[in-house]
């Protein structure tokens, strides 16, 4: 397979993600304003998604986090490996994370398993010297356990605040009052989602490009690939995880809209000002973290904290497994041509059982809020396959 053939299939592979990343992702904006009933289902994830394109466009920060931090490019640029097979076998690991996760339902880190699926694969073919695991501390993991809980408070505190301000209100008056809020503050969340997330693709874009001899280390995403990560996450945002908004709306607890604006507007400012710093965090884990601060400062809410726990085990588990797919498809990718022909068979394969699987029990706009018990289990389970 000739270099500049799978150099094309690399970021056609990366757009793929971006894409899955985005349906994916879609919950973290807009689960809770589709729960309370603020934005019907169709208008929600139509401006989610262009929200998420112009969000695209408002830094780079994270995205040369990705392309000159995490991995060290001149290791994939040495001529003894083929630097853009380990990528191409990363983002592999990523996609099938993402498709898994969602047809369980369960809300999981896109970023995460991006990172892992990159750290697994340069690892197991360049081997330690080809991950900078100080960034990868300072940068992904030590927010990751933080930001959860730095969200989480932030929207607690804010959900007893709004409680408090409107009790002499009437409680429709106020809860209508909280409702519109959400259609700005659900936006926004959308926005910071773009400005985040697809910057994560933007950088891996910029990083097989390097590692190509087509722009210079230490160099931004050109235009055409904030535009192509723009417009990837933004289709995919439109789209719908159907399934995740379920379990990020109803599962975790019952959302009303003061607390879903709060929640909102708590993962809105971490969000942004993660994407200034460089901060690579985790949308899903930001927006997870709000919604049960959101649940535990209003009086008598229900919170499900059997599904927290495995949304929880899912976090843990993403970046470890990711990179183990990544690991694997790595080794045989950078065996030859003939590797990289086998693991994306195998994908395209896993993919297409996927999508078939997820068509038995289908989850959409129109019974995304249907009242159930939301359950989280084995892809085998008749409720999961509902969820």
């Amino acid at each position: 397979m000739d270099v500049s053939l799978l150099l094309v299939v690399v970021i056609i592979t990366a757009l793929a993600f971006d894409f899955t990343n985005g349906f994916h992702d879609t919950a973290n904006a807009m689960a809770t304003s589709i729960a309370t009933g603020a934005l019907k289902p169709r208008v929600a994830v139509l401006i989610s998604g262009t929200l998420n394109l112009v969000g695209a466009f408002i830094s780079t920060a994270v995205a040369k986090t990705i392309s000159g931090g995490i991995v060290d490019d001149a290791k994939l640029s040495d001529h003894a490996v083929n630097g853009t097979a380990i990528i191409f076998a990363g983002l592999i690991g990523a996609v099938l994370w993402n498709l898994v996760t969602w047809l369980i339902g369960l809300p999981s880190s896109s970023s995460h398993a991006l990172f892992g699926g990159l750290i697994g694969a340069v690892w197991v073919v360049v081997g330690t010297s080809g991950v900078h695991f100080d960034k990868v501390f300072s940068k992904i993991l030590l927010p990751a356990v933080l930001s959860p809980f730095i969200a989480g408070l932030i929207a607690l505190l804010g959900t007893f605040a709004a409680y408090t301000i409107t009790r002499r209100a009437g409680r429709k008056s106020a809860a209508d009052g909280f409702r519109h809020g959400q259609t700005i503050s659900a936006s926004l969340v959308s926005l910071a989602h773009g400005t985040g997330d697809a910057q994560k693709t933007m950088g891996v874009i910029t990083l097989v490009l390097i590692i190509n001899g087509h722009q210079p280390v230490g160099s931004g995403p050109k235009t055409w690939v904030i535009l192509a990560a723009g417009l990837a996450i933004g289709l995919g945002t439109s789209i719908g995880g159907w399934r995740i908004i379920r379990t990020m709306g109803k599962g975790l607890t019952e959302i009303e809209s003061p607390q879903g604006f709060a929640a909102e507007t708590a993962s809105t400012a971490v969000l942004l000002a993660s994407a200034h710093l460089g901060f690579a965090l985790s949308t899903t884990q930001v927006c997870s973290g709000s919604i049960l601060g959101a649940g535990l400062g209003r009086r008598l809410a229900e919170v499900r904290w059997n599904i927290a726990g495995r949304m929880a085990l899912a976090w843990l588990f993403t970046l470890p497994v990711a990179a183990l797919v990544g690991a694997l498809a790595g080794k045989l990718a950078s065996t030859g041509n003939a590797g990289v022909v086998v693991v994306g068979a195998v994908a395209a394969l896993l993919v297409g059982y996927i999508v078939v699987r997820s068509r038995r029990a289908p989850v959409t706009s129109g019974n995304v809020n249907d009242a159930h018990e939301v359950s989280v289990r084995a892809p085998e389970s008749s409720t999961l396959a509902a969820a």
